[in-house]
């Protein structure tokens, strides 16, 4: 495959993001709201989930980009210390029981990483 197909929507090049490590932000409208998202690494894949939190509905990352906590195995909320399966947005403990993160596809072609939009999540506004 070269390139991506057309519906894409590029994010970063593959080396911004670390195995469980720093994430890349990026603008979306999320139904008729602008909001962000996020795409992170983990096992060597990418994930990418609207950066708003099932508990309460604020972005996750305690400084830009940072997703993970301490021992990159979950993402996490910083203000109430919702955790989350970085490979499926499903809570795995803390306030968000029950909930999980909206996904985003994301694709990783030619060491560039891209999101395609979907009915809810769509490219932010010029």
């Amino acid at each position: 495959m070269s390139g991506a197909s057309g519906g894409e929507i590029l994010i970063c090049s593959s080396d911004a993001l670390r195995e469980g490590g720093s994430g890349v932000r990026f603008p979306v409208v999320a139904g008729a709201e602008d909001a962000t998202a996020f795409v992170v690494r983990y096992h060597g894949k990418v994930y990418a989930y609207l950066n708003r939190c099932a508990h309460m509905p604020i972005e996750l990352d305690w400084a830009e980009g940072e997703f993970f906590e301490s021992s990159g195995l979950y993402l996490m909320c910083s203000m109430h210390g919702a955790i989350y399966m970085p490979e499926s947005g499903n809570c795995a403990g803390g306030p968000c029981r029950g909930g999980h993160l909206r996904p985003i596809a994301a694709l990783e072609i030619e060491r560039k990483i891209y999101w395609q939009p979907d009915g809810y999540v769509r490219p932010a506004r010029p």
